[in-house]
């Protein structure tokens, strides 16, 4: 019986990508490259008119960008769009492309050697793109800013919430921290698998709309209540007490990770499992793979909460499905649901 392949259109300005990428892509059994594009405009409709199953396509091209491809498809005939980046840090546009429905982006390859080692991985997103429901790209929530104060007891249950995400994760991330209190008296951390040039530019997107102050977290500073902090993506990041104040701060580690390091979700949760024990919130969202698991499954051990986000509202189910069946999950919930969640369990 003949293997149904993912119907896949590229979409890019420069000939040199065009062919680096078409070969990756018609090297892999799995994936049907049907069609080739140098511009938004061909490539949109090229992809309407073949009824694709995905979409690569660059960010940046003349006349017809990336944005024109995902509103063009995405009104029309909506399909998971797939965006090559080589966008500065400081160039916000990924994230209205992600926000207009796009389902992730990646950098360009920088060489053939890292195509070679296999050290990119477009052939795994498209795989991964190929089997979501479209509905959630083109209904992505949006996130407004929320000025409501919650009447907290005076002795917190927890005292940090952390949060893991990658694919699909951005918008997660945004529906929930401006869903929460302005008046929340403890830290939330939040490790966003993406680029590291573009975690900068993330956090002050995130801290224009947010009722909490949002910022990249520092090497040893102290973590504070009421802050939302980033982890940047140089390297592992760690909550550990002060030897001389025994206050929680930032830390940074060069250990490696099984399942995804620079930032790692699973190093995260594991140092604030150690520091906090049964007084912190772990929460996994929509992602691929299975960073954060080993990381809640540890905060559970230690008698903390922890929270994956439900099938149904996630872009990939992989970290949360992973983190389930492990069994390092107290409590399966909703996106729109988190945020409330969260604050009743404080």
């Amino acid at each position: 019986m003949a293997v149904t392949r993912i119907r896949t259109v590229l979409i890019d300005d420069s000939a040199f990508m065009r062919k680096v990428i078409g070969d990756m892509l018609n090297g892999d059994e799995s994936i049907e490259l049907v069609g080739v594009a140098a511009n938004g405009q061909q490539g949109a409709a090229m992809a309407l008119e073949l009824k694709v199953d995905v979409v690569v396509t660059d960010m940046v091209m003349p006349g017809y960008d990336g944005l024109y491809v995902i509103n063009a498809i995405m009104e029309s005939s909506p399909k998971p769009i797939i965006l090559l980046s080589s966008l500065e840090k400081t160039d916000s546009r990924i994230f209205d492309a992600l926000k207009h429905g796009a389902f992730e982006f990646i950098d360009k390859p920088t060489g053939m050697e890292q195509l070679r080692v296999g050290d990119y991985r477009l052939l795994d997103l498209i795989k991964e793109a190929s089997r979501i429901d479209c509905t959630l790209l083109r209904e992505k929530q949006k996130a407004h800013a929320n000025s409501h104060v919650h009447s907290f007891g005076k002795a917190l249950n927890y005292e940090i919430i952390v949060i893991g995400a990658s694919t699909g994760g951005p918008g997660a991330v945004e529906a929930i921290i401006n869903n929460l209190p302005k008046n929340l008296e403890i830290p939330v951390v939040i490790v966003q698998h993406m680029p590291t040039r573009f975690l900068e530019t993330f956090t002050e997107r995130l801290n224009e709309n947010s009722p909490l102050p949002v910022r990249l977290a520092r090497k040893g500073e102290a973590v504070k209540g009421g802050v939302i902090y980033i982890a940047p993506g140089e390297s592992n990041m760690r909550i550990e007490k002060n030897h001389l104040t025994k206050a929680p701060m930032v830390t940074f580690t060069s250990r490696k990770y099984n399942e995804f390091n620079y930032p790692s979700v699973d190093c995260l949760f594991e140092s604030v499992a150690e520091t906090y024990g049964k007084h912190s919130i772990g929460v996994v969202l929509t992602g691929m793979g299975k960073d954060g698991t080993m990381g809640l499954l540890k905060i559970k051990e230690k008698g903390g909460y922890t929270i994956a986000q439900d099938e149904e509202s996630s872009v990939v189910f992989g970290m949360p499905k992973a983190a389930i069946e492990r069994g390092a999950v107290k409590q399966v919930v909703s996106l729109k649901q988190i945020p409330g969640f969260i604050v009743s369990c404080l």
